[in-house]
């Protein structure tokens, strides 16, 4: 019996001592744990009071400001081209003769009838229509072929432009719309109206285009193919405020508004009713005064403050920030750049500027 009690003793020491190292290698096991959760609180806690650094930051607006002033303002389409001559001509020989005599000489205005030169063969060139001669090509004397240019004669005060109009804008101009003609080189203006159109489509591209054709009559000194701009008003208002379109700024329902400085410094919105835009200039049909000072949104920057709360709750700009945001005014752009143009021009001798 005493060999069995040894191997019971045996056996419970060994039990004992399997105990003592699961015991250790639970502790461990917990320790580690305890590490990590301590290295993750950390972990967290910084985040946290970087998140609040964030949250401690306050908005910085800083303004440009704007004054309303007297003018006249044009929204109107706008076109490139160059003029071109309507009549020209230049007068042949019929048959092979002498030149017996030249009545005109280059530069000279004449009216359709005159006599321009006579010839052995008894042939007389005359003017088919009223212009000045460009240039004469014998001389009293020449002999001549059939066929042999005698004299060259334009009309340099009536002309035309060939504009292609686009389907975006063709339904806006018709035969008989008034337009202005300014040339490029000597800024010399002339109101002339659409003369034809031509509705058959001349563009192989997206968009259709279609031809259209002004005559103007021009003055001295300008001359075929010089360029040229044409401009169709669309909408004009004389003698009211107009404003800087970009001092506009607009609310989520896209109400034109404001800011205007109160007595005590800080911005208040003041709501406008907005006319005529040539999309840089716009014209204000009520809320300001002409000599009114108007602010817009410039920039926001954001600066750190001190104490927890000021940083959680940090001050917000004057005004409505959502609404404030300065941006072109909806719904009063202009044409599309190629295309667009519009005249501003005041009493008080310039556009109004940035103060």
């Amino acid at each position: 019996m005493k060999p069995m009690r040894e191997a019971t003793v045996n056996d419970a020491e060994r039990a004992l001592r399997n105990g003592r190292k699961k015991g250790k290698k639970r502790w461990k096991t917990i320790l580690r744990r305890l590490v990590v959760t301590v290295v993750l609180l950390a972990v967290l806690a910084l985040a946290g009071l970087l998140g609040i650094r964030a949250l401690r930051q306050e908005y910085a607006v800083t303004y440009d400001g704007y004054t309303a002033a007297i003018g006249s303002i044009t929204n109107a389409l706008s076109y490139s081209g160059s003029l071109q001559l309507v009549n020209s001509a230049t007068y042949t020989a019929g048959s092979g003769a002498t030149v017996r005599s030249v009545y005109v000489a280059e530069g000279d205005r004449v009216q359709a009838g005159d006599k321009l030169m006579r010839l052995s063969s008894g042939e007389t060139v005359t003017a088919g229509f009223d212009g000045t001669i460009n240039q004469v090509y014998a001389a009293p004397g020449d002999e001549v072929n059939a066929n042999a240019s005698l004299v060259q004669l334009a009309d340099f005060i009536h002309m035309k432009v060939s504009l292609r109009i686009d389907e975006y804008d063709i339904a806006q101009v018709g035969v008989g719309t008034a337009c202005r003609v300014t040339t490029t080189a000597t800024s010399q203006t002339f109101d002339s109206e659409i003369s034809s159109i031509n509705y058959i489509s001349s563009s192989t591209g997206s968009v259709a285009s279609y031809t259209a054709t002004v005559l103007v009559e021009v003055g001295d000194g300008i001359y075929p193919g010089m360029q040229v701009t044409v401009t169709i008003p669309k909408e004009e208002a004389e003698n009211v405020v107009v404003l800087k379109e970009e001092a506009l700024s607009f609310t989520d329902t896209n109400s034109a508004f404001v800011y205007m400085k109160a007595a005590d410094g800080t911005m208040t919105e003041v709501p406008v009713e907005v006319g005529v835009s040539n999309g840089n200039y716009v014209e204000i049909r009520s809320g300001l005064r002409e000599g009114d000072t108007v602010y817009a949104v410039a920039k926001t920057t954001t600066t750190t403050s001190g104490g927890l709360l000021s940083g959680l709750f940090g001050s917000m700009p004057m005004g409505n920030m959502g609404a404030g945001t300065t941006r072109n005014a909806g719904g009063y752009s202009g044409e599309k750049t190629n295309r667009n143009s519009g005249d501003f021009g005041g009493d008080f001798g310039g556009a109004p500027g940035r103060n």
